[in-house]
């Protein structure tokens, strides 16, 4: 055995402080590994199996499924549609978010814990739940329409169900929160006397919020953003209840080659380019953003 002395000398100390980190985030890493990383490995491993239609998934090895989701306009089309919904939710909730969490964060108290819970409350509901209640108030004889037809606004009651604009609507519904958590947390760490030293040195309110306190909540509103682009590009609930058979999106069309026409391979290819494609665009835009803020940031140093 070991000599004591020998496991108390600085080395063996300083060893046994290095490996602690690894041995506190084991566990984690472990479910980190099993519960995403091998899935997401067999997904990527099955997308290349060869499929027929009469015998199944073949052993066989093909590069048939992505020339074909490369190839086929049809799986461009949903695949853009994708995109743009993405972008579509991922901007309102930056519009209306971002605003909403300022002024939630300049309430007194008890206004703002009332109305933090309001607009956080959404998220202990089923976001399948949320998606039945969008579609009772954006159908033809919904509260909408109906209160539209009422007031005179319009003739008809206008087609919301099965539509883009719908699935946008009620997807900004369910994902503002996530922008809201993220600009939040940035918030909190804003210094109020910052804006009051602007304000006092003659600079407009409009002048302070882009000098001063949109450079620092920057980063929530990059955090949100991500965070909602990725959630709107893989939803799967909303725009298979709302936009029906029809407008279909690549979460929906995964699901229909792997439960309706069984063809797993296919199924699981659309799923890798939709995590390649959404890892892509969300780094190009974050470093895009990060230099794009730091030549503006820094030209305003300069100018100052």
């Amino acid at each position: 055995m070991p000599d004591a002395a020998v496991l108390n000398t600085p080395v063996a100390r300083t060893s046994k402080r290095s490996l602690a980190p690894w041995y506190l985030s084991g566990p984690a890493l472990v479910v980190y590994v099993s519960l995403l990383l091998v899935p997401l490995a067999l997904t990527a491993m099955l997308s290349f199996n060869a499929f027929d239609g009469t015998k199944g998934i073949l052993p066989t090895h093909t590069l048939h499924n992505y020339i074909e989701i490369f190839s086929d306009g049809y799986y461009h089309e949903i695949f853009l549609r994708t995109g743009g919904l993405a972008l579509a939710v991922t901007v309102l909730c930056v519009v209306f978010g971002v605003p909403e969490t300022i002024i939630l964060a300049r309430m007194k108290s008890p206004w703002r814990g009332l109305f933090l819970v309001v607009i956080l409350g959404p998220l202990l509901i089923s976001v399948v739940v949320r998606t039945l209640g969008w579609s009772i108030l954006l159908g033809n004889k919904g509260l909408i329409n109906e209160m539209l037809l009422a007031i005179g606004a319009i003739d008809s009651p206008i087609r919301m169900v099965f539509t883009m604009t719908g699935v946008v609507i009620a997807l900004t519904h369910v994902l503002i929160p996530f922008m809201v958590i993220a600009v939040w947390a940035t918030l909190q760490k804003l210094d109020p006397q910052v804006e009051n030293a602007g304000l006092s040195l003659g600079a407009s309110p409009a002048t302070v919020f882009r000098r001063v306190i949109l450079p620092q909540i920057l980063p929530g509103v990059l955090s949100g953003s991500i965070i909602v682009f990725a959630l709107a590009a893989s939803a799967f609930a909303t725009p298979a209840l709302l936009g029906g058979r029809r407008l279909k999106v690549v979460a929906t069309a995964a699901y229909d080659e792997f439960l309706s026409t069984l063809n797993w391979p296919l199924g699981a290819a659309i799923a890798v380019i939709l995590l390649i494609a959404n890892v892509v665009i969300i780094i190009g835009c974050n470093r895009l953003v990060e230099r794009r803020f730091k030549q503006v940031f820094d030209s305003g140093a300069q100018d100052a």
